[in-house]
């Protein structure tokens, strides 16, 4: 029984903390910004995180920006019929009002390019601001943590190069 209660608050701290790392400012909600732990050889990582519109305007989220790390971008991967992924660099990410957005690997996402060196740690921290193009700007953390297989999505971008 000792056991069975030691667990049941383990998952209650979890998902507490899980939902204490939300953000938001005017009707744009950020729940769970995260990245996952890069090879100490990574160039790149990517960034995932859920965007909730409450409003009925949509909104777009123009840019990312993080003072340590020299380059960032939107992307999207997608996947042909035969199975090639392909990144796309995006001018923005859209989201319509009333709905919500997930980035997450293997579909939208931030790109963190220029890590050389440097590559991201579990437990690590990577503050950034989110630019809207209406709500305006949003100081966020991205949390580092383990990728679990769950986690992998159609691109890996441990063996990536950045783009000159």
């Amino acid at each position: 029984m000792k056991h069975l209660l030691q667990a049941a608050v383990a998952v209650f701290l979890t998902t507490s903390a899980a939902m204490a790392h939300d953000y938001k400012v005017g009707p744009i909600t950020v729940m769970h910004p995260k990245a996952f732990e890069t090879a100490k050889t990574a160039k790149v990582g990517g960034g995932y995180m859920t965007l909730e519109n409450t409003s009925d305007t949509a909104d777009t989220l123009l840019e990312v920006r993080v003072a340590k790390i020299p380059r960032v971008e939107l992307h999207l991967t997608e996947t042909d019929e035969n199975g090639v992924a392909r990144m796309t660099k995006q001018d923005g990410i859209p989201i319509p009002a009333g709905e919500t957005v997930t980035l997450k690997p293997g579909g939208l996402h931030v790109m963190f390019m220029g890590l050389d060196g440097n590559p991201f740690k579990v437990g690590d921290k990577v503050d950034a601001t989110l630019v809207f193009e209406t709500a305006g700007e949003l100081d966020i953390t991205f949390d580092i943590e383990a990728r679990s297989a769950k986690d992998h999505g159609t691109m890996n971008h441990s063996d990536h190069k950045d783009a000159d």
